[in-house]
C-alpha cells in the first residue's frame, strides 16, 4: 500500500524503514504535519499516516477521502485529533497503536518526578559552571508521601505500582474503572475530589475526552494540598494553564513537570532554537524556577520507537489485505486503553 507519513523525523524515518522490510508498504516521507494545507501531498496514496499534533478534523478529512485516501494510521495511541464521526461518515478506517511501551512512558515519569524533587536540572546547570554550592537544591524523600495516579491504565498503572513497591508511597488512584491488582498491592481509589485534597503529588495518565479536558483547573487547584507537586506525561490539554500559572504564582503548586502542553502543535518537535516563541502564556511557564519541561520526549525510546511502527505497519498490512483491524477507532465503540 502506498502511504504518506506526514510530520516525519529522522527517527521516524529510522525505525519505520527498518519495520518495513517485513511489511514492502511505499511509505513516502513528509516533514510537513498534516493539516487543511498539505493534505493535498498525500494524493496517489491510499494511507496517511500521522502522529498526535496532525490535524484530522472534517475539512482535512474530507480532502483526503476526495484524494482516495481510506485509511489514517495513528503512529500513537491518543486519537482526540481526529473527528472520527467524519471518519466513519466518509467511510474512512482510523487505526491507532493503543500501547508501543507503557514502561517508557512510566519511567519518565518517574525520572521528571525525580529530577523535578531533587531539583536535578538546576544541580547539573551549577556544576558545569563550576558551582558546587547546595543552597536552593533542598528536595524530599518520596518515601512517605502520598502520591496520587489519574488514570490507572497500562501507564498509569506501572507508575502506582513503582511509587508505592519501589519508593514506599501511600499510593491514592482514581478511575472509572479500578484495577484489581493494585488493590491487592493497598492501592486506595477515591474519588477525583479526595485524590487532590489529600495527595503531595499529582500524575496524570488518562486520554483526553471532552470529560478530562482542563481536568486541572483553578477549581481543582483550590482543592489541591498547599505545594503540590503536578506531573503530566499524558496530554497538555488535561491542564489548564492560565490557572496552572497562577497556582505557581500563589505557591499552591509547589512543582510542575511537564513533557505535554496544551498548545504544543506549535512547538514540540521543532527547533525553535533561532526564533522568537510567541506563546506567552509557554513563556511564560518557562519563568519559574520549579517549572520542568521536555518536549513530549516521554515515548522517545528505541523499545517503543520499534513496537510503533510494526503495529502501524501490521494495521495498514490488514487494511490492505481486507483483514481485522484490531486497532481501529471509530465514534460509536468506546476503546478501552
Amino acid at each position: 500500500m502506498r502511504v504518506a507519513v506526514f510530520g516525519t523525523k529522522g527517527y521516524d524515518r529510522q525505525f519505520l524503514t527498518e519495520a518495513n522490510t517485513a511489511f514492502g508498504h511505499r511509505l513516502t516521507f513528509l516533514e510537513p504535519r498534516l493539516d487543511a494545507s498539505t493534505a493535498r501531498l498525500a494524493e496517489g496514496h491510499q494511507a496517511v499516516c500521522v502522529f498526535v499534533n496532525d490535524r484530522l478534523d472534517a475539512a482535512v478529512l474530507e480532502a483526503l477521502a476526495e484524494l482516495g485516501v481510506r485509511l489514517v494510521a495513528l503512529r500513537c495511541a491518543g486519537y482526540n485529533n481526529v473527528d472520527l464521526r467524519t471518519a466513519d461518515r466518509l467511510g474512512l478506517a482510523v487505526v491507532r497503536v493503543p500501547a508501543y511501551s507503557p514502561e517508557a512512558v512510566a519511567e519518565f515519569t518517574i525520572g521528571l518526578l525525580l529530577a523535578l524533587d531533587r531539583r536535578i536540572p538546576r544541580a547539573w546547570a551549577r556544576v558545569r559552571e563550576n558551582n558546587f554550592a547546595l543552597d536552593g537544591l533542598i528536595g524530599r524523600n518520596l518515601a512517605g508521601r502520598t502520591a496520587g495516579v489519574i488514570g490507572t491504565g497500562r501507564i498509569g498503572a506501572l507508575v502506582a505500582r513503582t511509587l508505592l513497591l519501589g519508593f514506599g508511597c501511600r499510593v491514592l488512584a482514581s478511575d472509572v474503572v479500578e484495577d484489581p491488582e493494585l488493590v491487592a498491592m493497598g492501592v486506595l481509589y477515591v474519588p477525583r475530589e479526595e485524590l487532590l485534597a489529600e495527595s503531595d503529588i499529582i500524575t496524570l495518565h488518562c486520554p483526553l475526552t471532552p470529560d478530562t479536558h482542563h481536568l486541572v483547573d483553578a477549581v481543582a487547584l483550590e482543592r489541591a494540598q498547599e505545594g503540590v507537586q503536578i506531573v503530566n506525561t499524558s496530554r497538555g490539554a488535561l491542564i489548564d494553564t492560565t490557572a496552572l500559572i497562577a497556582g505557581l504564582k500563589s505557591h499552591k503548586v509547589g512543582g510542575v513537570a511537564l513533557d505535554v502542553y496544551e498548545q504544543e502543535a506549535d512547538l514540540f518537535f521543532e527547533n525553535l532554537s533561532d526564533e522568537i516563541v510567541q506563546d506567552d502564556v509557554f513563556q511564560r511557564l518557562l519563568t519559574f524556577p520549579n517549572v520542568l519541561v521536555t518536549g513530549h520526549q516521554a515515548f522517545l525510546t528505541e523499545e517503543a520507537l520499534t513496537a510503533i511502527a510494526t503495529t502501524t505497519l501490521q494495521s495498514i498490512a490488514d487494511a490492505e489485505a481486507g483483514r481485522e483491524l484490531v486497532n481501529r477507532v471509530t465514534a460509536a465503540v468506546v476503546v478501552g486503553r
